[in-house]
């Protein structure tokens, strides 16, 4: 009577099985490339198109004031009251290292309340200010064509 310690068939295997492994790691993966674009989504806001647009990518050092149709502000995705509004900006520029805000204007936002606050902008001394388009498929001006 001898016993077989593997090497033999139907012997004790000592490899490690990565195949569930891999099958975990892939469906984590699926799942992470579904809800990314959901936590990045931020504010509703309909943005304008634009055909004259340059692609710059998001990162999380960014400054974005969204200004929504009926006039409610949001710093970084979080609402603050038109009165606190330069204050939370500040605040937020002396986080990061890139001093730019972005505007992210609603589409049917009031043109005024969009000026007011880039003058407001520039009267405390913020004077790098880009805006938040969508890109327009076809150069035609206006949205029709």
């Amino acid at each position: 009577m001898s016993m077989d310690l593997g090497g033999a068939k139907g012997g004790v295997k000592s490899d490690i099985n990565v195949t569930p492994m891999v099958d975990v790691m892939l469906v984590l993966l699926i799942i992470m490339m579904l809800i990314a674009p959901m936590l990045q989504q931020g504010v509703d806001v309909r943005l304008p198109q634009a055909a004259n647009t340059v692609d710059k990518p998001e990162t999380d050092s960014q400054t974005v004031l969204s200004i929504t149709a009926d006039r409610r502000f949001y710093v970084n995705a979080i609402q603050v009251a038109e009165s606190e509004m330069l204050n939370r900006i500040q605040g937020a520029l002396e986080e990061t290292r890139e001093r730019i805000v972005l505007i992210k204007g609603d589409e049917d936002a009031p043109y005024g309340s969009i000026m007011t606050v880039m003058d407001e902008l520039r009267r405390v001394g913020i004077e790098d200010v880009g805006l938040i388009v969508d890109r327009r498929l076809r150069a035609g001006i206006g949205g029709d064509q």
